[in-house]
């Protein structure tokens, strides 16, 4: 079979090439193109086009870049129906995959989605439309199949990928030695994968350091970025480790994480998390009229309550960051709140392994044979 994957950030990068990999054990003849990054490319896609010129956070900054945006749209299209695949499988990435669907839809190529598109936080009659696009929806939040039910359409929970990911994890045994950290004194900065999310995150971040001189802070970096982007957290002398999140969870008493996929991996690690978020003015102003949900960090969404600290906005500033990670820090009511609502979160998501029952869905939906 011809599969043509599109993925537009980093963790949809990832998750697209361990569903490449299962597509590949479904269906050892799969050939794979598409958009999407160097994971994917890795796992033997031929990329048309990367993702990291379409990594753009918030309302206003996608309407800035629009040229940018319909550009890649229209290159990609170009790109599916000159090569007409046997299914085109979409990864989360909603605004630019969504049109991705319209298209196929229209042209008659079977359309799956993995990671369904946010429908349920704002504008929740866009499920209408992406029933209408899309053949197979693949679901990764366990809330979401009874959302779906509310438009008469049956979906497939998967389980979550980032169980997949945690549990190939092996902890580098000389990770604290060789970054001279401290066993039990680390605070996990987790400011995002994206430029623009950095910029905004990080320097709040960065002022929490004398305010606890006892800790070891370390910045869970990204390599797909340029290193100036921390160069600010490097000379203020916190401590920037590259790809290598998860070592970094792993020794973490504590974390302030961007909202977003981390907080969930943050989770999956039991580690107790401030859960901050800041944009523009006008998005956040946006986003605030059209958001119909009650938190913005998986974790709090999956849970159903307030399992962690969220601030938002004008409410991420150095006192309050500082005034629940002292919580946090310590043994008492409140980190042990956190680590019991994370027991409820685990037993919520279930033990499914996402990219292999993805693969396996879409291969047999092709008329493929599983072994």
């Amino acid at each position: 079979m011809r599969y043509y994957i599109i993925a537009g950030e980093r963790s949809g990068d990832l998750h697209a090439s361990n569903l490449l990999y299962s597509l590949k054990r479904e269906d050892p003849q799969a050939e794979f193109r598409g958009m999407g990054g160097d994971y994917m490319q890795a796992a033997g896609c031929h990329l048309t086009a990367h993702y990291r010129e379409m990594a753009l956070m918030g309302f206003v900054e996608v309407l800035l870049h629009f040229r940018r945006v319909f550009r890649y749209l229209d290159l990609i299209k170009a790109d599916l129906l000159k090569h007409r695949p046997d299914a085109l499988v979409l990864v989360d990435f909603g605004g630019f995959n969504m049109k991705m669907a319209a298209f196929a839809s229209k042209n008659g190529i079977p359309v799956h989605y993995y990671i369904a598109p946010k429908v349920w936080a704002w504008n929740q009659n866009r499920a209408f439309k992406l029933k209408k696009r899309v053949d197979h929806l693949y679901c990764i939040l366990p809330f979401e199949p009874e959302f779906f039910e509310k438009f008469d359409w049956q979906v497939e929970y998967v389980g979550n990928p980032l169980l997949d990911e945690k549990e190939k994890f092996q902890p580098d045994p000389d990770f604290l030695q060789r970054n001279r950290l401290q066993a039990g004194k680390l605070v996990a900065l987790l400011p995002g994968s994206r430029k623009q999310e950095i910029n905004q995150m990080l320097r709040t971040m960065i002022h929490l350091k004398t305010e606890f001189n006892e800790v070891d802070w370390v910045v869970a970096g990204v390599r797909n970025l340029p290193e100036e982007v921390y160069q600010e957290a490097m000379a203020a002398g916190l401590k920037v480790v590259f790809d290598q999140t998860y070592d970094v969870l792993h020794h973490a008493r504590a974390a302030i994480v961007t909202s977003g996929t981390a907080t969930l991996e943050t989770a999956l690690f039991k580690v107790p998390q401030v859960v901050v978020y800041k944009t523009s003015g006008i998005s956040y102003a946006i986003a605030k009229r059209l958001i119909r949900v009650p938190y913005i960090s998986l974790v709090n969404l999956i849970a159903g309550r307030e399992v962690v600290k969220e601030l938002i906005q004008d409410d991420y500033n150095p006192a309050s960051v500082k005034s629940e990670l002292q919580q946090i820090l310590a043994d008492g009511p409140v980190r042990t709140e956190v680590l019991k609502g994370y027991q409820l979160l685990f037993d919520s998501i279930g033990h499914k392994k996402a990219s292999q029952e993805t693969a396996r869905l879409i291969y047999t939906s092709l008329g493929g044979k599983t072994s």
